[in-house]
Order: structure tokens, then C-alpha cells, then sequence
């Protein structure tokens, strides 16, 4: 007997009724990270920060002042391509025109609490915000090449809770804004020298990021979209998306946001290939659990051959670096342009768990290359200033909102 279709109707129905579904969903996302916004970018003095304005925006704020539209391209280029921030340096402004845009704004960047560089040339910055908040940056330069990755924390703290990783111990304190997560990146950029910005192809030690320090970066997504959109401008800073790659646990109505507006590479912070495991390991798969996250990864749009999505795993002694974990993971991501970074557990003060054995990491990594994905070992970095994967955190702590008596 054959089988009868559901009628065209029927499925455009369910097709119509899932998108509206995840449109909501993604709402509720953005609602909830509004409820961690940072502060203003207005100063107490009444000075407004230019980095991480918008070009818009800021020719908005240039023309409040009664100042002309082109002015905005000639400050991002001061400030973007040239790292400048004192107006008096900008040798193609007026200099009546530099004290009153001295007098209205500020080109800030945040402040360098602690600079620590690792025995392997890893360098962590613990960055205080204005509002005395902080959050850690590592600069983790490339073994073999004279260049390296930024990676970025998205919010000051975590909601998340992964149990293997430090900064999951720490609460959520508030989300970074697009001035804070620039000024990361501007910053490690100030103390490595590397203003102006490189044209074309002239070597740069910063030549990626990474949005893979504190923080689930789509539950941070609309001053993650903005910042990243300044720094990929082409009169700026001018780093290609080619060079921008997002870690997120599965934030699934997120992550195809991301994919149309931002088409960044993307990184999935797996580490298990059984619900029951990754519901206690990460617990953001009760809510998304891992076929719904496999579904999204391969509509995901900027996935192809040449940029291909990253899975990230840790290795847990005896507890997801079976030969069977392996072999499972090879059936969960096929078809999909992938490759799968393998980590060594990194250890953190109170942490349980214990990094697998180089065997077993070998026999592990053999499985998944033999099915045809790239599988390399990321070797620690940074371990003993804490700058690893997993251990960053800080001391900031979310104030107490004022309750009725």
C-alpha cells in the first residue's frame, strides 16, 4: 500500500508554525539579555564613548554637535585604522575642531588591571571596565607562524554552568557592550604595537579572534553583532570574517541569526555525543539538546569545505573518551564540513575531573581522522597562568538590585 503524503498545505503549516516558534524564542533571548545590559557609554561628565558606535550612530552624535556627515569617516579611520585616542593627534582635524570633539567624547579603551605572559608566550589581560567590572583576554600566539588569536570574553561571568569549565563557577554578573568587546581586541592591539592597522596582506601578530573567552556569546548576540561589524569594517580595523570565529554551546534560535547576518566561522562546544551525559556536562542541552544542535550546524550558512565548522571536545578521563564516544561522534557529524578540535582537560582549583591519558586521547583522534575529519590535539597553552581553555574567571561580582524592606 503506498504511503500518502501529508498535503503541501500541511507541511507549509508546520514549516510557518516552527519559524514562528523560533522567532519567538529568539525574542525571549534578547529580552532576557537586555535584563544583563552593560552601562551607558555616557560618561558622569556627560562625555559620550565613540568606540563602539555604529557609523550611523556616530554620525548622528557628529551632527547633534553640528558637525558634517564626512567627519565620521575621518574619525573612524583615527580610530580604527590608526589606534589614536587623543583628538589632538589627529593631524587631518582642525585643531578648534579637535577641542570641541575633546570636549563632547571620549576614544577609550579599558584598563589593564593585570598583564601575566606564560613560559609559552601566552599572554592573559584582566580587563576592568568602567564601572569597575572585569573580564579576561588571552592572546595565544601560533607555534610555528608570527602571528595568533584574540580570544574575547562576551560577557563577565557565565550562565551556563558547564561543569568542566572555571568560568562557569562564576555567575552571570552583566553582558559586555560593543565598546567593551572592541576595546579587547584594541587593546592587546595597543600593547603589542600593532597600530596602524595592516592593509592586505603585510603580517599582523593579531590575526584572528576568537569569541571563546568568558561568557556564551549568543546570549550576549546583539553587542556581539555590532562589535564584530565594526571590527570586520573595511576603513577600520578590516579583519575578515574568514578570521572571526564564534564559540557558542548551542544557542540553536542564535545561531542562525548569526549564520545570515554575520556569516562568521562557528565553533560548537560539544564535548559529549549522548543526551543523558551532555544534559549534566553542559546543561544548556536540556533546552537544545544535541540532534536539534546537529540540525542547526548543517544549515548553518557559512559552512562549507573551505570554512569548515569546528566541534570542540574536551577529554574526560573515563567519561566521554571512550572508543565508542569517538566512533558515535563520527556518526553524528557526518556530511557536515567539520573538523574537531580534541582538548585536554584543563585542571582549575576545585575542579573533579582528570584529562585523559595520551592513549586514549591517540586512539580517540585515530577514530575520528580515519572516518576523515580533521582531529588535532590542542596542546595546553597558558596552563600556568591560567589562561587555558575552561579556566578563566574573575572576582566580578553581579550588584544586589535594592529590595523592598
Amino acid at each position: 500500500m503506498t504511503a500518502v503524503s501529508a498535503p503541501a498545505t500541511q507541511h507549509t503549516a508546520d514549516t510557518g508554525l516552527a519559524a514562528a516558534l523560533t522567532d519567538a524564542e529568539r525574542q525571549r533571548i534578547l529580552a532576557k539579555s537586555a535584563l544583563f545590559a552593560p552601562p551607558s557609554g555616557v560618561l558622569p561628565d556627560g562625555r559620550r564613548e565613540l568606540v563602539g558606535l555604529s557609523r550611523e550612530e556616530m554620525t548622528q552624535a557628529l551632527l547633534e554637535i553640528g558637525e558634517k556627515p564626512f567627519r565620521t569617516k575621518q574619525l573612524w579611520h583615527w580610530i580604527y585604522h590608526q589606534g589614536v585616542t587623543d583628538f589632538e593627534r589627529m593631524s587631518s582635524i582642525a585643531r578648534p575642531l579637535q577641542a570641541k570633539l575633546a570636549e563632547r567624547f571620549v576614544i577609550g579603551r579599558p584598563e589593564a588591571a593585570t598583564v601575566q605572559t606564560s613560559n609559552d608566550d601566552t599572554r592573559k589581560f584582566l580587563f576592568r571596565f568602567r564601572d569597575g567590572q572585569e573580564a579576561e583576554t588571552v592572546y595565544i600566539p601560533d607555534r610555528r607562524e608570527d602571528r595568533g588569536a584574540v580570544c574575547i570574553s562576551s560577557q563577565v561571568g557565565c550562565t551556563l554552568s558547564c561543569t568542566f569549565c572555571h568560568t562557569g563557577t562564576q555567575k552571570l554578573v552583566r553582558n559586555l557592550g560593543a565598546a567593551e568587546i572592541v576595546g579587547q581586541f584594541m587593546a592587546a592591539r595597543d600593547s603589542y604595537g600593532e597600530w596602524p592597522s595592516p592593509r592586505g596582506e603585510t603580517p599582523r601578530l593579531l590575526s584572528t579572534i576568537v569569541l571563546m573567552g568568558m561568557g556564551e556569546p549568543l546570549y550576549n548576540y546583539e553587542n556581539i553583532a555590532k562589535a564584530m561589524k565594526i571590527i570586520m569594517d573595511g576603513e577600520g580595523i578590516g579583519l575578515s570574517r574568514r578570521r572571526i570565529t564564534l564559540s557558542t554551546s548551542g544557542v540553536i534560535p542564535m545561531m542562525d541569526q548569526c549564520g545570515s547576518e554575520l556569516g562568521i566561522n562557528l565553533a560548537i562546544s560539544l564535548h559529549a555525543v549522548r543526551n543523558d551525559l551532555r544534559d549534566e556536562i553542559v546543561p544548556l542541552n536540556r533546552k537544545y539538546p544535541i540532534e536539534e544542535l546537529i540540525a542547526a550546524c548543517r544549515r548553518y550558512p557559512a559552512a562549507s569545505n573551505a570554512r569548515r565548522i569546528t566541534f570542540e571536545y574536551i577529554m574526560l578521563r573515563g567519561i566521554n573518551d571512550s572508543e565508542a564516544d569517538a566512533r558515535e561522534l563520527v556518526r553524528l557529524i557526518a556530511g557536515i564540513p567539520a573538523k574537531v578540535n580534541l582538548i585536554p582537560f584543563n585542571p582549575w582549583p576545585g575542579s573533579s575531573y582528570k584529562p585523559s591519558t595520551r592513549e586514549q586521547l591517540a586512539k580517540f583522534a585515530q577514530i575520528v581522522m580515519d572516518a576523515g575529519f580533521a582531529s588535532p590535539i590542542r596542546m595546553p597553552r597558558g596552563r600556568d597562568i591560567l589562561a587555558a581553555c575552561g579556566q578563566l574567571r574573575t572576582e566580578s561580582q553581579r550588584e544586589r538590585r535594592n529590595q523592598p524592606a
